[in-house]
């Protein structure tokens, strides 16, 4: 009997190739996830998880804390149309149930309630934030990885990809225009007398280093990546540049013109006080894009002695 080589070959080829079907699976924090399909029902239960799905191109069916999400997070936009499920401390099982998903994406926080989210669908669990993370490099495996199990693989590589360009761009604006010598302290108001300081080992440290900046807070933070501080901690920063992080309360323009402990500052005295639009300093890969583009922008336009 003789033998085709040709047709040898191509057998040999076809058993290479991926059946149609067949089951993928992935490790995560909380076990093993297998799929047989790409899923098309997928419920984000924090903010980093609901922007990844987004950049992805995948509008998730439901969220947690929809309305708190336009507020801080704002980019990429979410549509109107994705269902709330309650909080992303609490979120609501039955809520979850009803929109009858085939995926879960959630973090460690909500390990209690790991057993009954698996119930509902499958469910894969990565945290960007937990001690001893590297936010962005977590963040990172958070969008290819969910990029794998949609069948996004490519398009996660193009955001991760269109981030590094922006970087370096931002980051050759500054160059040109002199001024990266200066450190710089991010902060959120908590209220008129204090602070969140953003520290080197949170998620903005990958914004400043990639622009050639240099955190004027060298303090270790939470896992988190911030501390909680007055005011008048923040003169430990140095001679350095404060960028206010929005929303701000209102009011608090006309109450740290009458601070002792806001007017002291020299970045007050210097007219180096930036304002810029909020970027969540607990997300996934987008907030460093809009962080780096916000304070480039800022910096650049020049600074003034109070919030604006």
């Amino acid at each position: 009997m003789s033998i085709n080589p040709k047709a040898i070959m191509l057998g040999a080829l076809l058993l290479l190739l991926p059946i149609a079907g067949m089951a993928q699976t992935w490790q995560h924090e909380g076990g093993t996830l297998t799929l047989d399909a790409p899923p098309e029902r997928i419920v984000a239960l924090n903010w980093a998880a609901t922007e990844s799905l987004l950049l992805l191109g995948i509008s998730p069916v439901g969220v947690a804390d929809k309305a708190g999400y336009a507020t801080w997070v704002q980019e990429p936009e979410l549509p109107e149309g994705v269902a709330n499920v309650g909080t992303r401390v609490a979120p609501s099982l039955e809520a979850i149930a009803e929109l009858k998903p085939d995926l879960i994406v959630t973090s460690t926080e909500m390990a209690p309630a790991a057993e009954l989210l698996e119930r509902i669908a499958p469910t894969y669990v990565i945290s960007v934030y937990k001690k001893g993370a590297r936010p962005y490099d977590k963040a990172r495996e958070m969008l290819t990885t969910l990029g794998e199990i949609t069948g996004r693989k490519d398009r996660a590589e193009a955001v991760l990809a269109d981030i590094e360009q922006t970087l370096n761009q931002q980051r050759k604006r500054l160059e040109q225009a002199g001024i990266t010598d200066k450190p710089v302290a991010l902060v959120n108001f908590l209220d008129d007398r204090h602070v969140r300081i953003y520290a080197p080992n949170g998620l903005f440290q990958t914004a400043l280093k990639s622009l050639g900046l240099t955190n004027a807070w060298q303090q270790p933070g939470n896992y988190w990546g911030f501390s909680a501080i007055g005011l008048e901690s923040v003169a430990d920063a140095g001679n350095s540049r404060i960028v206010v992080i929005d929303p701000l309360m209102p009011g608090l323009a006309d109450s740290l013109a009458n601070s002792p402990f806001w007017t002291y500052l020299p970045p007050v005295r210097n007219e180096e006080i930036y304002r810029i639009p909020p970027a969540w300093p607990f997300g996934g890969v987008y907030p460093v894009k809009r962080l780096a583009v916000a304070l480039t922008n800022a910096l650049v336009e020049g600074g003034s002695d109070n919030v604006r």
